[in-house]
C-alpha cells in the first residue's frame, strides 16, 4: 500500500496543457505559487516568466506532434503531476457538424491525453506517485451546438473513470474538473464580450455570474495536492451550479 508523500512527487513536475492562455495560464501560475516545476505544452510559448516555468510549443490535434513533444518532455523532466486542460469548442448545429472537427477534438481532447500520460507513466509508477486531472466541462451533460466538443468532453469521463481503476494500486490518482462558463479567450471565441447575450448567460446560472480562472484552478490544485490520495476518478463540476439544470448559451 503506498502512502502519499511530498517526497514521493519528487520535485513535483507537472505538464499543463494549453498553459499560454485563459484557465491553463491560471493554472499555471497558482502551481508555480505552490512551489511547482511547470511544463506548458500549447501552441505557443507562455508570457509568463519565472524560473521554474517551461514551455513546449506543439499542436496537439497532430498526433506525430504531440507523441515528439511527449517524449521531449520525459526527456527533460520527471512529470508525476499532469493537467490536461487544452480543449476546442467549434460549435456547430447538428446539420451543419463536420467529422473533421470531431476527429480533431477526439486528437486534442482524448488523444492527446493518453499520449502524454503513457509517457509519463513510467516514472510515476517508479515514484509509486502520480496525479493526472483531465479538464472536462459541464457541456459533457449536453448544450446546444456541442456535438462535437460534449461527446469528447464526456468520453474524458469514462476514460478518466478506468484509468483510476487501472492506476491505484500505483498510487497514481485521475479526477476530473468540469468548468462550466468561464471568463477566457475560448469563451469570448463564441460569446461576444459585454454582450446581451453574456448577460442572459450569467443570468441563468443559479450563483448568477460567470466563473473566472481562479475557480478552476483552485480546483485542480486541491485534487494535486500529495495529501489528496483517497480522492480518484471523480468528477467536480466547478460551474456555479449549471450543472443542475439547463443554461442559455
Amino acid at each position: 500500500m503506498s502512502t502519499d508523500t511530498s517526497a514521493q512527487g519528487g520535485s513535483r513536475v507537472v505538464a499543463v496543457t494549453g498553459g499560454s492562455a485563459g484557465i491553463g495560464k491560471d493554472i499555471c501560475e497558482k502551481l508555480l505559487a505552490e512551489g511547482y516545476e511547470v511544463v506548458s505544452l500549447s501552441r505557443r510559448a507562455t508570457d509568463v516568466a519565472h524560473p521554474r516555468l517551461h514551455s513546449i510549443e506543439v499542436d496537439l490535434t497532430d498526433r506525430a506532434a504531440t507523441a515528439e513533444a511527449a517524449q521531449e518532455l520525459v526527456r527533460r523532466f520527471e512529470v508525476t503531476h499532469i493537467v490536461h486542460n487544452a480543449g476546442v469548442i467549434r460549435p456547430a448545429l447538428l446539420p451543419e457538424v463536420q467529422l473533421d472537427d470531431l476527429h480533431a477534438l477526439v486528437d486534442l481532447h482524448l488523444g492527446a491525453a493518453i499520449q502524454l500520460v503513457q509517457a509519463a507513466l513510467p516514472t510515476m509508477r517508479a515514484r509509486r506517485f502520480g496525479r493526472i486531472v483531465l479538464l472536462s466541462s459541464r457541456a459533457a451533460l449536453g448544450a446546444q451546438t456541442r456535438t462535437s466538443y460534449s461527446a469528447t468532453k464526456a468520453g474524458m469521463l469514462g476514460m478518466a473513470r478506468t484509468w483510476a481503476l487501472e492506476l491505484a494500486g500505483d498510487g497514481i490518482t485521475v479526477n476530473l474538473v468540469a468548468p462550466g462558463p468561464v471568463h477566457s479567450e475560448m469563451f469570448y471565441d463564441v460569446i461576444p464580450a459585454g454582450s446581451e447575450r453574456e448577460q442572459k448567460l450569467a443570468a441563468s446560472i443559479p450563483v448568477g455570474r460567470i466563473g473566472e480562472p481562479g475557480d478552476v484552478s483552485r480546483a485542480v490544485s486541491f485534487f494535486l495536492a500529495p495529501d489528496a490520495g483517497f480522492i480518484t476518478g471523480q468528477m467536480l463540476f466547478v460551474c456555479g451550479g449549471a450543472s443542475l439544470g439547463s443554461i442559455a448559451l
